[in-house]
This record gives C-alpha cells, structure tokens and sequence, in this order.
C-alpha cells in the first residue's frame, strides 16, 4: 500500500469520526448533559480550583490574599487541634458505619421477607427525607438532660438521668446514633432494592444443594448484594467524614473537643478565626483523604467486578 493511499485512509477515518460526534444523537445528548455541566463547572470545578490557590494564602477575608507558599501545610502538619479533629472524625466514622449497615441490612431484609408494604417504606424513609438542622433540634431537646423525654423515661424507670449531648465519653456516641437514626431508613431501602434484583432461580439452586438460611444469606445473598454495599458504604463513609450540621446544632463541638471533627474546625478557622487560608488547606486535605478512602474501600471490596 502506497503512502499516498494510507494518507488517504487515514483522512477518510478521521472525517468519518468527525461526522460521528457531529450527528443528531450526539448533539440531543451534548444538549442534556450541558446544563448539569454547566452547573458542575460553576458550582464545582472553578470553586475547586480556586480554593486549591486560596491555601496557599494567607487571607482573612478582610484584606486582599497574600501568598504565602506551602507554608498553611507545613503549619497543618504540626497542628495538634487539626490531628485531634482527624481522630474524632475517624471515631465517629467507625462508630456510625458499622452499626448504620448492620441495621440497614436487618431492616433490609425483613421488609424483602415480612412485608413490602409501600407504607412501610415510606415510614422509614420518613427521617431522611427530615433537614439535618431539624433532626438535630427535635434530638437537642429529646436529650435534654433536665426536660428531654429521654431523661425523663430514665428516671421513671429509676435510672439515673444522663447529659447525653453534655458529657464526653457519650457526646460522640449521641452524635452517631441521631445520625443512623436519620440514614439507616435510606441506607436499608437501597439494600432492599438490591435484594429485588437478585433472581429467585439463585436461590431455588441454592435450597435444592441443600444451603441453610444462614448459608444461603452468607454464600449467595452478601455475595450478590456487593455492588449495591460498595455503594452504600463508599457514600456512608463519604458523608460520615462531612459531618456538620448536627454538630452546630447540638454540641458546636463539645465537650471539651469531643465532638469537634474535621468539618467544625475547618468552620472555625474560617469564619471565627478567619484564617480562610489555612481551613481551606485543611479541606484540601480532607479532600485527598476522602479520594484516598474510597479508593482503598474499591479496592478492597472489589467494585469492578460482579457476582451475577
């Protein structure tokens, strides 16, 4: 073949390509991906971008930013208020991620095997779909330690009355329990649908090899559901990691610490500190983690592959 003709071919080839993202189906879809693009790279990719140069300033939201290098890392890196705030973020993560999905797939599958009644699951979506803000009011005053309805069935047992949201050793353990209270409902309804989507010929195969219930949950059903917890707990822990609003609502941090995670002191260098700069380098770095983690948990529980 002359160098003529492949020259041609190539040319032919790449005007094919041309027309083919040039067609009318490409366009229709360039047309509905465009809004959300948009809104992506306004609300998003630009905000990124410019916070990523932002800690590398020193600006109090009063003056104009000075750039001052690395220095805000440096400065986080022997940050004992920062490192502290990391250990508490974990620990809340490892007390609301385990129990959250323990529950999720208990409530799960009891719908999947007692009742798929439409009322049923829109009770236990119901706190969801609830404003973080409100749930964390409604449990503020259900905890309070002098009027709560908590405190109060505690002491009518006989039991002594606890400042739940006011002591240390159970503020964080508070903390984890409004929030599961809040996403077990939505966590388990994805887990419900998962158990939809599993064929019933799997589990007929199964009973006829003679598989017990608890066999059969561990050997075909967990198995089977892998894709839909990949997704539930990457999200989870995604979300657990950004906890905000039920800590300004009921401790704003406290006491003494135990409750102050990453997001809280991020907001207070920020806005009471006003070192914009360095609660931005922090956010970069919460950033990384959480791409971190969701990778390891990918990993870990092989996302890519499938069971089916």
């Amino acid at each position: 073949m002359s160098v003529q003709t492949q020259v041609a071919n190539r040319s032919g080839l790449q005007q094919r390509r041309g027309r083919r993202w040039l067609n009318n189906e490409s366009l229709t879809a360039l047309l509905f991906v465009l809004p959300s693009l948009i809104g992506f790279t306004v609300f998003y990719a630009v905000p990124a971008i410019r916070g990523l140069w932002i800690s590398f300033t020193n600006w109090d939201l009063l003056r104009p930013a000075r750039f001052i290098g690395i220095e805000n890392y440096i400065k986080l890196a022997q940050d004992r208020e920062m490192w502290n705030a990391l250990v508490v973020t974990v620990y809340y993560v490892l007390l609301n991620i385990p129990l959250q999905t323990l529950l999720a797939m208990v409530i799960a599958v009891m719908m999947y095997r007692l009742t798929q009644s439409m009322l049923i699951r829109a009770l236990i979506i119901l706190p969801w779909l609830m404003p973080p803000v409100v749930v964390g009011l409604i449990w503020l005053w259900l905890l309070d330690p002098n009027i709560g309805i908590v405190n109060l069935a505690l002491k009518a047992m006989g039991l002594p009355m606890i400042a739940f949201l006011g002591l240390p050793q159970y503020a964080m353990p508070s903390i984890a329990m409004i929030n599961i209270w809040q996403y077990v409902g939505y966590t388990a309804l994805l887990i419900f649908a998962g158990l939809q989507s599993i064929p019933g010929s799997v589990y007929e195969a199964a009973s006829i090899d003679g598989a017990s219930e608890t066999q059969t949950f561990w050997k075909v059903t967990v198995p089977l559901l892998r894709p839909v917890l990949v997704f539930v707990i990457v999200t989870s822990v995604i979300g657990s990691f950004q906890i905000f609003d039920t800590i300004a609502i009921t401790t704003k941090g406290g006491p003494v610490n135990a409750t102050k995670v990453l997001n809280w002191y991020i907001y207070e260098q920020a806005f009471s500190r006003f070192n914009m700069g360095y609660a931005t380098a922090i956010s970069i770095v919460l950033f990384l983690i959480l791409i971190l983690v969701s990778m390891v948990q990918m990993r870990i529980m092989r996302a890519g592959e499938s069971d089916m």
